[in-house]
């Protein structure tokens, strides 16, 4: 099978979480952009690009506007929206290097924090007095 005729976001090989996040690059789009477009918490994206949960009828509907697919596609790939994967996925310079390690970066914190905070109700769990 050649590389055009791959279906490449149909339901054998992507999820609504891959469509998202191509739909969305394809778009240019942050995660930030997309979720304020919707009407969401950016949090709330990521689970649905990570197929953590999905979105309601209104949001998809919504979304497939902003992304300029069908919303057909963006639950089943079939439809109006992408033929495949939009060039080889590498950074076509610098900048989106850059872009890409700052996302990282608060992505890092981001769990740093998390994890402090887990640390912090464990050791008072363990220092609790036993009745």
């Amino acid at each position: 099978m050649s590389e055009s005729e791959i279906d490449w976001y149909g339901p054998d090989a992507a999820t609504l979480g891959d469509r998202i996040l191509a739909a969305r690059e394809a778009a240019g789009m942050t995660q930030a952009q997309l979720a304020r477009r919707v009407g969401i918490k950016k949090a709330t994206l990521v689970g649905w690009e990570e197929d953590l949960s999905e979105p309601r009828a209104n949001r998809m509907s919504m979304m497939a506007g902003v992304l300029n697919v069908s919303i057909m596609w963006l639950m089943t790939g079939e439809g109006e929206g992408m033929d495949g994967p939009q060039g080889d996925n590498t950074p076509q310079n610098l900048a989106d290097v850059l872009r890409e390690l700052r996302m990282l970066r608060s992505e890092i914190r981001t769990s740093s924090e998390r994890a402090a905070r887990l640390e912090k109700r464990l050791v008072a769990l363990i220092d609790e007095p036993v009745a």
